[in-house]
């Protein structure tokens, strides 16, 4: 495009300048500058300084951002679109990339000249913050959209995670099952010919039974497992029971002590000790196997349950009565393999007696999330680390504190951490709208979330909700 005329941007710009006198947009055309953007070529980076609007005249231009060191598209600018610094912006660095895809002309307006405009040219003015307006709202929206399936993508890969551990234990403990059961043919033939009396028969029975009807309390340490599977060994050994190690593995996991072999040993004789104690043997492996099926489904269980209470998918979408603390639990369960994986501690003083205020569940467990997911990354590459979460009856609120023993937010910019779009995280791990959306969610119970504190090793947010 060799010139720049004021017919010319009104044609292009219409929607925007299709009112604008054209003296004002002779202003716009003399005082910028006009020059073509070769194809890949950057218009800004992130972090660059936004000192200059810029009017795409012909071409294409794609804005994105990186996440995980992957580009993610967040639109294209085309012929007609206005990108960059507009009047009154109090934008001062570029938040994403802009990238040429095909060679594209574009008109140049530098921050210098911004103050001569809005003092003289108000159509122009006018025409530009009204398209400013339009601007934030519609970008506003996108990235809390974005934000939320940020977060709706942290807590499903780790949901997934959950689930796949129990889930792979039932399949595992089934094949295993299935193949201990078609083993049962020939124990069968052994215990058949057995001969005992109906009274040593229930005698050996209540022995079993009583033991699998009460498992052993307390977990064992490995040396001390190991001493006690040494000694039924040598117990079995002497009785002369075929293969002892493995049975005495089987006994040790259901508490057996040798005195219970022994008077099992008593009550069959020699005859038929080794057999019976096979058929033993083979009860507590089957036992064994149901109750890690039984266990990794209830884990299954346990994590539907929190994931229906955490989404509040069952109820209305009005303010209840509710119990913090569950909202709280159903958080953690939902960021557990996060919790895992950094291998941090978790501290709860929670004030037993507290009143359930009315609140917006799902809504109040964003909140939750937001700042117990915040306070995880903080805590990533921090030895023993500690997540302490705190619940307290004061006067006519609720105060819940979520403190982290991280690194702290540097002093010069705690006061922006409410601030949309502010992340002190890396390039493409976070948004800087999560604390934003938690502070619009708290106000809208009119309550209030506040950094108390923060230094290196102590930092604490303080959520206040009122009971009424």
């Amino acid at each position: 495009m060799k010139s720049v005329s004021p017919a010319t941007l009104k044609k292009i710009f219409e929607p925007i300048l299709g009112k604008v006198a054209e003296q004002e947009l002779q202003f716009l055309i003399d005082k910028a500058k006009c020059y073509t953007l070769k194809q890949d070529e950057f218009l800004f980076k992130k972090g660059d300084a936004s000192d200059h609007m810029t009017l795409i005249l012909t071409g294409k231009l794609k804005i994105y951002t990186l996440q995980n060191e992957k580009q993610r598209a967040l639109f294209e600018l085309e012929p007609g679109d206005i990108t960059g610094l507009l009047p009154y912006s109090r934008l001062t660095h570029a938040q994403g990339y802009g990238q040429a895809l095909e060679d594209s002309e574009v008109l140049s307006f530098h921050r210098n000249d911004m103050p001569e405009m809005i003092r003289n040219h108000y159509g122009l003015t006018e025409a530009l913050v009204h398209h400013m307006s339009s601007r934030i709202r519609e970008f506003t929206t996108f990235q809390q959209q974005n934000e939320k399936m940020m977060a709706l993508g942290k807590l499903s890969a780790g949901l997934a995670h959950e689930l796949n551990n129990p889930a792979s234990a039932i399949v595992r403990s089934s094949k295993e099952l299935q193949k201990h059961l078609a083993q049962q043919p020939d124990s069968f033939k052994k215990v058949i010919s057995i001969r005992m009396e109906e009274q040593e028969v229930d005698a050996v029975n209540e022995i079993l039974f009583n033991r699998l009807s009460k498992p052993p309390s307390g977990r064992q340490t490995l040396m001390q497992r190991q001493n006690q599977e040494d000694e039924l060994t040598d117990c079995l050994e002497d009785l002369e029971v075929r293969d002892p190690e493995e049975v005495a593995e089987n006994l040790v996991e259901f508490g057996f002590s040798c005195e219970e072999v022994e008077d099992i040993h008593h009550k069959t004789g020699d005859a038929h000790f080794s057999p019976v104690m096979h058929w033993i043997n083979n009860n507590l492996i089957t036992e064994k196997m149901v109750r890690d099926i039984e266990e990794a489904a209830s884990r299954i269980a346990t994590l539907v349950s929190s994931v229906k209470t955490f989404t509040h998918m069952d109820r209305s979408p009005e303010k209840i009565a509710a119990n913090i603390h569950e909202g709280i639990e159903n958080t953690l369960v939902m960021l557990n393999h996060k919790v895992k994986n950094s291998q941090v501690k978790i501290e709860r003083h929670f004030d037993e007696d507290l009143p359930h205020p009315k609140i917006y569940v799902s809504e109040l467990n964003q909140v939750w999330t937001n700042l117990i997911d915040n306070a995880l990354d903080a805590l990533s590459a921090i030895e023993d680390s500690t997540l302490t979460i705190e619940t307290a009856h004061d006067r006519d609120f609720v105060r819940v504190k979520i403190q982290d023993n991280g690194p702290g937010i540097p002093e010069d910019v705690a006061a922006q951490v409410f601030d949309p779009f502010f992340t002190t995280k890396d390039i493409g791990k976070g948004t800087g709208l999560g604390l934003d959306v938690a502070q619009k969610i708290v106000e809208k119970h009119n309550g209030t979330l506040k950094l108390l504190e923060s230094k290196p090793g102590h930092t604490v947010f303080e959520v206040c909700i009122p009971f009424d």
